[in-house]
């Protein structure tokens, strides 16, 4: 009888040491999920930043002197601001970059500007 109560003892107590174990690594592994999801809320107001530098750019840029703004396209990412398109001047891209660089909140520029060829027609007479 005291054997059996023995291993009622020891089996509990195996029990609640497992139980233990797995709480304790169930509880490091709900933290990172915690932390992860805590940028989660400021995510739309990085957005928000985002546009209005993107904005501002696009803003700066259609008042260069000479700046044609039609086919340039901004994207800003926390600071990062990427110009795409094309000008239909090679100075333009220069200029493009240079002035991106000049806005507040801008960090780094990355310049894909192309140049914008005008296409020859195909006369044939």
């Amino acid at each position: 009888m005291k054997t059996v109560n023995l291993l009622k003892v020891l089996g509990i107590a195996l029990c609640v040491a497992t139980a233990s174990s797995a709480y304790a690594q169930a509880s490091d592994a709900q933290a990172p999920a915690a932390t992860a999801a805590a940028p989660a809320p400021t995510a739309p107001s990085t957005r928000a930043a985002d546009r209005k530098l993107g904005r501002d750019v696009r803003h700066a840029l259609g008042k260069a002197p000479g700046f044609n703004v039609s086919n340039v396209f901004v994207r800003a990412r926390g600071g990062a601001v990427t110009l795409t398109g094309s000008v239909p001047q090679g100075d333009m891209i220069q200029q493009a970059g240079d002035v991106a660089k000049g806005v507040p909140g801008v960090t780094s520029v990355t310049n894909r500007l192309t140049l914008n060829l005008p296409s020859r027609g195909s006369g044939g007479s």
